[in-house]
C-alpha cells in the first residue's frame, strides 16, 4: 500500500529568458538537424504546494486565475478547467502509485500573466511534477522531471510547444540546451564568471506587451513549414541555431555589446519562420526602444505577445525603462537565478 507523507510540500521553479535559439527545440527540426538554445532563469517563479486532507477529495486552486475545483478523489474529476493540475495528479497517480488516489489541495500560483513567453506553463508543470516527486519521495532527477513534465504537456495534453522551457525550469541558471534525435536532450550549465554576469544583467529591459499572446498558432505556423520545408523558415532556424552557438561563445568571453548585436540579429531571423511572430504593437515597442537606446532585442518565448527583452549600456538602462513605461507598457530591470525547481517541507 502507498504511504503518503503528512507533511506540506512545496516547490517552485524559475521562469526564462529565451537569448538565442528559439524555435529550434521544436519538432520536427531537433530530431532531423538537432536544436540548441541558450536560456537564462529568472527571478519569477511558479510555485505549487501540497496539503494532505483528511476528506476524500482533490481539491485543485489556481491562486493567479482565481479558479478552485473540487472532486471526489475516486471519481472522474470531469468538466476539469484546471487541466494541468488534473493531468499532473493522474500521471503521477498512475505512474508511482499503483493507481491510488490521495487526498489533498494543490494550489499554484506564478509571478507572471499567462502567455508571457517566458516559460510559466512549463514551469508550473515543472513545480507541480517536483512537489509530488518529494511527496512521495520518487528517485528521479532533474532529467527525470523535466523529461515528465515535457511528457505530460506535449503528449498526454497534445500542448503545442517544444523542449527547453521544461529543462530551464527543473534545471535553472544559464545554460545551452541540446535537442538531438530520439528525445535526447543535453543540458550545459555555463560557468560564467559573476562579473560577466552582473554586466549582462545590468543592460538588460523586460516590458510586457500587454497582449497574452496564443502560442500555438505560432507554433503550428513553424511546424507547417518545418514540414512542407520551406526553405525560407528552414534557413532561419539553421541560422537561429548559429546565433545560440554564437551567443554561447561571446557570454563565455564577456562581449555583452556582441550578445546584443545578436540578439537583434536572432529577431530578424524569428521573425522569418512564421507570419505571427511579431504584429504592429510588437513592432512598436521594438522600435520605440530602438529610438530610446537600445542595441538589441527581441521577443522571449514564441512570439505574437508576451515579453520582450532589450539590451543596451548599463548607464542608459534606467532612460530605456522611463520611456518604455511613458508609452503604457510595464518595463523594468530583471535578475538572474542560478537555481532550478526547488521543494521543501513543513509540519502539516
Amino acid at each position: 500500500m502507498t504511504e503518503f507523507s503528512p507533511v506540506l510540500t512545496r516547490a517552485r521553479a524559475p521562469l526564462r529568458l529565451g537569448f538565442a535559439g528559439g524555435g529550434t527545440d521544436l519538432s520536427p527540426y531537433c530530431e532531423e538537424f538537432g536544436g540548441a538554445v541558450l536560456n537564462f532563469t529568472v527571478d519569477r517563479f511558479a510555485y505549487a504546494f501540497l496539503t494532505p486532507r483528511s476528506d476524500g477529495r482533490a481539491v485543485f486552486r489556481a491562486q493567479d486565475i482565481n479558479v478552485e475545483e473540487s472532486f471526489d478523489c475516486q471519481g472522474a474529476f470531469e468538466n476539469s478547467r484546471l487541466e494541468l493540475h488534473r493531468t499532473v495528479y493522474h500521471r503521477m497517480m498512475r505512474d508511482y502509485c499503483d493507481g491510488a488516489r490521495p487526498a489533498l489541495t494543490l494550489t499554484t500560483a506564478v509571478d507572471a500573466p499567462a502567455g508571457s513567453g517566458l516559460g510559466s506553463s512549463s514551469a508550473l508543470v515543472v513545480a507541480m511534477v517536483d512537489a509530488f516527486r518529494a511527496y512521495l519521495g520518487l528517485p528521479l532527477g532533474q532529467y527525470d522531471v523535466a523529461h515528465l513534465a515535457w511528457e505530460i504537456e506535449r503528449v498526454d495534453l497534445g500542448l503545442a510547444g517544444g523542449k527547453q522551457d521544461q529543462y530551464a525550469a527543473a534545471f535553472g541558471g544559464a545554460n545551452f540546451i541540446e535537442f538531438l534525435a530520439g528525445d535526447r536532450v543535453v543540458v550545459n550549465p555555463l560557468r560564467v564568471p559573476v562579473q560577466i554576469l552582473n554586466e549582462l544583467e545590468s543592460s538588460l529591459v523586460v516590458c510586457y506587451s500587454g497582449r497574452s499572446r496564443d502560442s500555438s498558432t505560432i507554433i503550428s505556423q513553424q511546424t507547417s513549414a518545418m514540414v512542407q520545408r520551406s526553405e525560407k523558415a528552414l534557413n532561419a532556424l539553421h541560422r537561429l541555431k548559429q546565433d545560440a552557438q554564437d551567443m554561447k561563445s561571446a557570454l563565455l568571453k564577456g562581449r555583452i555589446t556582441e550578445m546584443a548585436y545578436i540578439l537583434d540579429r536572432s529577431w530578424a531571423y524569428k521573425k522569418e519562420t512564421a507570419s505571427a511572430v511579431s504584429n504592429e504593437k510588437l513592432d512598436q515597442l521594438y522600435n520605440l526602444a530602438r529610438r530610446s537606446g537600445a542595441i538589441g532585442g527581441k521577443v522571449s518565448g514564441a512570439g505574437g505577445g508576451g515579453f520582450m527583452m532589450f539590451m543596451t549600456t548599463q548607464e542608459n538602462r534606467l532612460g530605456l525603462v522611463e520611456a518604455l513605461n511613458n508609452s503604457g507598457t510595464r518595463a523594468s530591470p530583471v535578475k538572474f537565478t542560478g537555481l532550478g525547481c526547488e521543494t521543501w517541507q513543513a509540519p502539516g
